[in-house]
This record gives structure tokens, sequence and C-alpha cells, in this order.
């Protein structure tokens, strides 16, 4: 299942019905236009420029809309572009009788009223008559299918982009956790070598007197043993490893995952700034500052996730 970023943009025009039998755009006498652009957002929201003549399709373009964006804040702007004709309209026998009603009707009312005029009759039939709403809004509608399902594509092409960069940043903090292991054990071995010099310095400066080499290793042992309960950081370790394989665990499943993915950059952090608080070296705290790097960077870009 592919993965959605938030961000897109896709835009597209379509003449209304009685200009469809016209093979040259440019002919047209009136085409929709629509333009959707969308970005990050908690929620969806939807925003609308419409023209007078399609404000009343708004409801059932709203709900075009959300049955196939999840969330995101989308600006929808439509427009009805009217084109001069390059070529003279012929008349349709409809709006010929309509014409000679109203003229019937006009002289006999004012008798010395003028007459029709070939260039009126001509006018006329190029400016049409309006399109009724129900045309217009199916119109929209074709036209609002297919600008989504563009738009639909460019989101997942962006948001196959932010997948990569993710399961790539994951890699980077797994690594830099299997860096992180062997270095606990390196410095509870080397604290504990302190703690005995540590010893036996002071019992020789309290009065010149020294101890067994095993008392002083029981006491360095207990010393290291309290150590490295407060410097212990294979706990985070295994919660920030477990945490890293449900994200790419959903990662692979796709759909929408943005909160998901959210909470577990969050506890991606917590973990890291345990690890920092913990560290007992300047190679561990280096790492930690190299994992909140990355987990930002991470938490950055699944914001843009729908």
């Amino acid at each position: 299942m592919p993965i959605y970023s938030m961000t897109g943009f896709a835009s597209g025009q379509q003449p209304l019905p009685e200009d469809s039998s016209d093979a040259d755009p440019a002919r047209s006498a009136a085409q929709v236009t629509l333009e959707l652009r969308t970005v990050n957002s908690r929620f969806l929201d939807m925003v609308f420029h419409l023209p007078d003549e399609l404000r009343a399709c708004e409801p059932a373009l709203r709900q075009l809309l959300a049955a196939r964006l999840q969330r995101g804040k989308v600006e929808a702007r439509a427009g009805l572009r009217r084109q001069e004709r390059q070529a003279l309209a012929t008349p349709s026998p409809a709006l010929l009788q309509q014409l000679a009603q109203i003229q019937s009707a006009v002289r006999s009312r004012v008798a010395d009223a003028a007459a029709f005029s070939m260039a009126d009759v001509l006018q006329l039939a190029a400016g049409g008559t309006p399109p009724d709403h129900a045309q217009l809004e199916a119109t929209l509608l074709a036209l609002a299918d297919s600008v989504t399902e563009e738009l639909l594509q460019a989101r997942a092409a962006e948001g196959e982009r932010l997948r990569q960069l993710l399961l790539d940043r994951c890699q980077q903090l797994r690594q830099l956790a299997a860096d992180a292991a062997p270095l606990v054990p390196e410095i509870i071995a080397a604290q504990k070598q302190r703690f005995m010099a540590r010893w036996q310095d002071a019992l020789s400066d309290a009065g010149g007197a020294t101890v067994s080499s095993e008392a002083a290793q029981d006491r360095a042992l207990a010393e290291a043993a309290a150590f490295a309960l407060r410097t212990d950081v294979a706990e985070e370790l295994d919660r920030l490893g477990a945490h890293l394989d449900e994200i790419e665990r959903l990662l692979g499943r796709g759909g929408t995952l943005g909160k998901r993915l959210g909470f577990l950059i969050q506890e991606l952090h917590r973990e890291a700034n345990t690890l920092g608080a913990k560290s007992a070296s300047l190679a561990l705290s280096r790492t930690g500052v190299n994992m909140k790097v990355l987990i930002e960077q991470m938490r950055e870009q699944v914001q843009n996730l729908e």
C-alpha cells in the first residue's frame, strides 16, 4: 500500500458538455478549471475559492475530496473560463425559435421595434445560454475526480521518497546503537580500575597502610556495580531497537500512518535523551547527540505524511 505525503499539486480543465464536440480546446466557449494544492496539517482542512457560477457545487466537491483525502490542508481553486470562438457559431433551431418568439412578443407591444439583424443573431448564438447547475456540477465533479487522482499520484511519489529517507535514518540509528552497545562494558571496566586506584590512594594517605588486593578488589567491584546501575543503557537501546522495528513495519505496510509514526518518533527521542543523560564518556555522549540529530530529521519528515 502506498504512503502519501500531504504535500502536492495538480490542475486540469474540462470543456462543458455543449463544447465537448469541438476538438480544439481553444475554440471552446466555456471550460471549467480546477487547481488543488495541499500542505501538511493535523486534520483535513479544506478551503474553496469558487466563482459565483460554481459556488453551489461546493458541498458536492467537498464530499468528493473528503472521500479521497485523509489529512492535510487542501486549497481548491475552480473557475469558469469563457473563450471567444475563432469561427462563426451556427445558431441552433431552438435558439432561432426562441428569438423569433421574443421578437414577436416585443413587436406586438412596440410596433416600431427594430427586428433582429443577422449580426444580432450571430452574437447571441456565440454567447449561447448559460449552463444550468446540474451541467456545471457534473462537469466540475468529473474534472475533480481526475485532478484528485493526479494529486494522489503526486503525493504517493513524494510519500515514497519520504519512506526511503525514513528507512535510511532507521538504519543509521541502528548502526549508532550497535556502536554504543560495547562502549558501556568498556566504560565500566575502566571505571573499576579507577576505583581500585583511588581506594589504594585513600588508604595510603590515611595512615600509610595498605590493604590486601582482595579487599581492594571487593570495594572496587561494589563501586563499579553501583556505577554500572547508574550508567547502564542496555534497556534504552533495546527499546530504541523495538521502536525502529515498529517504524519499519509501518513503513512496509503503508497507508495512513503519519500520527502513529509521530508517536514513535517521540519515543525514540525519549530513549536518546535518557541515553545522553546516563552517558559517562565522551564517545557515548557523541552517539546520543548524533541519534537526536537523526531523530529530529525523521520528525520533520513524518509531519508531511498523511
